[in-house]
């Protein structure tokens, strides 16, 4: 038996907001809803439900699988069975989330693993277009709550 073609798809930004507040935007679901989907269902604890709506298109599925607060995010990622959806099962890849502080800022790493060979590019396009929003949005929280 073969193992499969698979890629890992790595980005790394800054985000001008701590860790405690990029966390949220990744554990509460109206946050989520800010960046990435249209609804979302989360229970951030290991084994919770990890759920996102994209606003009409494919509906992301896993799991979480490590939490480590203001630090770590790990959790299974995949999509539910569209026609519109990459053919990649609920939970079959892996999402690993970093948050480092860097002065009044936040270093993200991202790591999605398991990809198949396929679908990594248009990963890799996906969170090279949600994370600058992710980024905006937690940034200009950030801001408001320090007025």
């Amino acid at each position: 038996m073969t193992e499969p073609d698979t890629r890992v798809v790595e980005q790394r930004l800054r985000i001008s907001a701590r860790p405690e507040t990029v966390w949220h935007y990744w554990t509460d679901p109206h946050r989520m809803c800010d960046w990435w989907g249209t609804a979302a269902e989360l229970d951030p604890r290991p084994g919770g439900t990890c759920r996102v709506e994209t606003g009409g298109g494919p509906i992301m599925r896993g799991e979480f699988v490590e939490l480590v607060p203001y630090e770590r995010i790990v959790f299974s990622f995949g999509w539910e069975p569209t026609d519109d959806a990459p053919a990649i099962a609920p939970g079959s890849t892996r999402v690993e989330v970093t948050l480092a502080p860097d002065g009044g800022d936040t270093i993200l790493t991202l790591r999605h693993s398991d990809i198949p060979a396929a679908h990594a590019g248009e990963h890799r396009a996906g969170w090279g277009h949600f994370l600058p929003i992710l980024a905006d949005i937690a940034g200009a929280h950030e801001r408001e709550t320090q007025r």
